[in-house]
């Protein structure tokens, strides 16, 4: 039978996803059931977007309530989920106020504006630097800090960015100076291939901002929100950013984004210098703040850290006996395999064996499951994968 959605996508959206060819219908805590009945456990979470799991009671219970009683007014009035969901920000990062968005790219985008008005009414002419290998979205400003492969094509990029190998701080210590603007830091790389960010490294970053007073942004979208085992991956490290995007697990499937800052900071920002009319409404409030509410009260950052090192535990055994697995990294439920070959073929095997996973940097294998996943769902995965890694590597022998 043709699958209807499948035959519309293909015929009218515009052609940028290299999809898989199953049609998603239904989602229940880690698992979703495609058009034919098929049910997948799904270790990639939307990536890294789905942290409480599909369909999770408080916020689909929030988002009905407040769609029945208000779902959008525009930012010219005050709304109480706004306001309760910018107080829990400030609370959640030990930052002070912050400013609501759609979209990941969003967040950055305002974080790199803010910070060069910032830069601006403090004469700074310098640049802002980025990390070699980072992602930061996929518009002009943040391809213009990232990866070459992103940018083709698209130039003349927005000038103004230059980018240093990370964990090197003698690399950055020799292009970073008084008149630097800011720096942007992915305390994990996500599409980087699940790289973190060494604790030192970090803590030596944000002692050379505050030397030439340069504004540390961190980009929290893929690792924020409890995934590496605190709420935000710098709060295992005792640093405090100067500006922090956040996104995808904020509003648990919602689309909802963050920039949130110091007030100093913040009020660089004049009336009518910066806006959206979409973000931060009461709906996507709603749903943030429900989000937000279970992570904390079910304790979900501690979950991340003990079900992430039972995860990777199992893992690093299993590559004592599987050559292609080179390395196993992350923090808490953050957790990259780099393979010794492209592994997209393994994505595909184990999509037949009933889980839905992913592969960043043509190479490295992502898990970002629900945070909500049990051992013996994380059992089923690791075996599913390793189950695929043997087929694929079978059939190229072949």
């Amino acid at each position: 039978m043709t699958d209807t959605a499948q035959e519309l996508a293909r015929r009218y959206h515009v052609d940028l996803y290299g999809r898989y060819p199953i049609t998603l219908v239904e989602g229940k805590g880690v698992y979703v059931t495609d058009s034919d009945g098929n049910e997948y456990i799904d270790a990639l979470a939307g990536i890294a977007v789905n942290s409480l799991g599909h369909s999770h009671p408080r916020v689909v219970e929030a988002v009905q309530r407040q769609a029945a009683k208000l779902m959008h007014i525009s930012n010219f009035y005050y709304s109480e989920p706004q306001s309760k969901l910018v107080k829990e920000l400030a609370e959640v990062t030990g930052l002070d106020q912050a400013f609501l968005c759609n979209s990941g790219a969003e967040a950055m985008e305002g974080s790199i504006k803010l910070a060069r008005k910032y830069g601006f009414i403090r004469q700074k002419k310098g640049t802002i630097i980025s990390m070699e290998n980072c992602f930061h979205g996929r518009t002009l400003g943040t391809i213009a800090m990232g990866k070459e492969k992103y940018q083709k094509g698209f130039h003349p990029l927005p000038k103004g960015f230059e980018q240093v190998p990370v964990n090197d701080i003698e690399a950055l210590k020799a292009r970073a100076d008084e008149e630097t603007i800011a720096i942007v830091i992915e305390p994990v790389q996500g599409e980087g291939g699940i790289n973190p960010v060494q604790g030192e490294y970090l803590r030596q970053v944000r002692a050379l901002c505050d030397e030439h007073d340069i504004l540390l942004i961190l980009d929290e979208i893929q690792c924020g929100i409890a995934r590496t085992g605190k709420m935000f991956a710098y709060q295992h490290y005792g640093v405090l950013p100067d500006i922090l995007a956040s996104a995808k697990a904020l509003g648990n499937g919602f689309p909802v984004g963050a920039v949130i800052t110091k007030k100093e900071v913040a009020e660089a920002f004049e009336h009518g210098e910066h806006g959206t009319t979409y973000g931060g409404n009461p709906l996507a409030s709603a749903a943030a703040h429900a989000t937000l509410s279970v992570m904390q009260e079910e304790n979900m950052p501690a979950q991340a850290a003990e079900k992430g090192a039972y995860f990777m535990d199992r893992l690093r055994s299993a590559a004592q006996e599987h050559e292609a697995m080179k390395e196993v990294r992350g923090m808490g439920l953050m957790i990259g395999v780099e393979l010794s070959f492209e592994g997209g073929e393994v994505v595909k095997e184990m999509m037949k064996g009933g889980v839905l996973s992913n592969c960043a940097s043509g190479n490295v294998m992502r898990f970002v499951p629900p945070l909500i996943m049990t051992k013996e769902e994380i059992d089923t995965v690791i075996n599913v994968f390793l189950e695929s890694l043997k087929a694929v590597q079978t059939d190229a022998k072949t």
